[in-house]
């Protein structure tokens, strides 16, 4: 499956999350990304298996040059890289990109097809804006962390880099939609977008409940804070499961099918207000009634009733899941000199489709004598910049030899 996006060169100068991911997804659409890293690397790769993790899961089917873009003569070969190019990504502080000569309005006049796409932390026009860019800022400073957590706890970040990954979608379908309008005009574009501006995004409910009421979200653990029972969890004999149904329908179903119809006229449950002020006893008769059920044994019963409903499982169950083996999700991947693994792949098929198989994240300028080969540097060019440190090789490419492999 060549997809979708064969053909296309993208530029990703990302480091650790939000600009690589986004890269990711464009290459596992098919285009062909260069992995553009300074002689020492994305900074991911300084931070032992947390780094390492990042690098895996976000650089996969790229290929890597190391430039040191403090000088003048990498500076020269990433313009002519651009000049070659359809798309670049990257996530640099604000201003930054502007010292190196790569700024929007720079890319813009000389380069007017380029999909020029960043990533910042808080935009580019607030007072913050110089402020640099981690996940953990922003689902602070956002409002996620403050919803977050048990009613009387700390606030909790949510167990995954949710603002980097929801900027880094955000990002790739900016550029997706500025790949397609170019096909009209001929022009390319800048795609902006933040860590602040995606979480507030994918808070879009939660601040429609805050428009409509004047009251913020407040921490209050599981459940749902104007429904039960809604996303509420209910202990069993191995573990816990998640369970809603709050309308009426489902409501009646669920006391039926524990065998529990007196709930219906309960006065403490009779309605949504009613359960939401007694969640506590709600739960503990919802919790009576399936304890002595296994997880399997409650989905299958709740399922039956058609309610909604799920075990919490973690990855160790997930590995072995059918519907995640179904699905064709989890791409194998093949590690040079080593096992291969899985990671998970694009979330959508294309009439059906999508790549299964994938290459791992390249090393640091694993391939920079390939693709200065291709700009039309000749061999005694290659050796000089790689001596001059210009250009930086891994190992099995450099070989440590005065002489460049054939």
């Amino acid at each position: 499956m060549n997809g979708p996006l064969a053909g296309i060169r993208v530029l990703d100068l990302g480091q650790y999350i939000a600009g690589p991911s986004a890269g990711q997804t464009l290459a596992d659409l098919g285009a062909d990304v260069l992995k553009v890293e300074s002689l020492g690397g994305d900074q991911a790769r300084t931070i032992g298996t947390f780094g390492e993790a990042m690098v895996q899961a976000y650089n996969r089917d790229k290929r890597s040059i190391a430039l040191d873009l403090r000088q003048e003569e990498a500076r020269g070969i990433l313009h002519r890289l651009i000049a070659e190019s359809d798309v670049l990504v990257q996530n640099f502080r604000h201003g930054s990109a502007e010292r190196l000569g790569i700024g929007p309005d720079e890319l813009g006049r000389r380069y007017p097809r380029l999909v020029h796409g960043s990533v910042t932390g808080f935009g580019t026009n607030g007072p913050s804006s110089a402020r640099p860019g981690l996940d953990i800022a922003a689902q602070a400073e956002f409002g996620l962390m403050h919803a977050t957590g048990e009613a009387d706890g700390e606030p909790q970040r949510l167990g995954l880099p949710i603002a980097d990954v929801t900027a880094a979608n955000a990002l790739a379908t900016g550029i997706l939609a500025a790949l397609y309008q170019r096909n009209s005009t001929g022009r390319g574009a800048h795609v902006q977008t933040s860590l602040m501006e995606a979480t507030l995004s994918m808070q879009a409910s939660n601040w429609g409940e805050y428009a409509l009421t004047g009251q913020a979200p407040r921490r209050k653990g599981n459940g749902q804070a104007l429904v039960a029972p809604g996303a509420d969890v209910v202990d069993v004999a191995d573990g816990k499961i998640v369970l809603s149904a709050y309308t009426s329908e489902k409501w009646s179903a669920l006391c039926n099918l524990i065998e529990r119809p007196d709930m219906l006229d309960d006065p403490r449950f009779v309605d949504n207000p009613a359960r939401v002020a007694h969640r506590t006893e709600l739960l503990a008769a919802l919790s009576e009634a399936f304890g002595a059920m296994t997880r399997r044994e409650a989905v299958e019963r709740l399922l039956s009733a058609q309610i909604v409903c799920g075990a919490i499982r973690s990855f160790d169950d997930l590995a072995e899941d059918k519907d995640v083996s179904a699905s064709e999700i989890l791409v194998d991947v093949a590690a040079d000199g080593g096992d291969s693994y899985t990671s998970p792949g694009l979330a959508f098929t294309l009439d059906g489709r999508r790549r299964t198989t994938s290459v791992a994240a390249p090393g640091v300028g694993q391939h920079s004598v390939d693709v200065l080969r291709e700009l039309g540097y000749t061999d005694a060019a290659v050796s000089d910049l790689l001596d001059s440190r210009v250009v930086g090789a891994s190992v099995p490419e450099r070989q440590h030899s005065e002489r460049l492999p054939s």
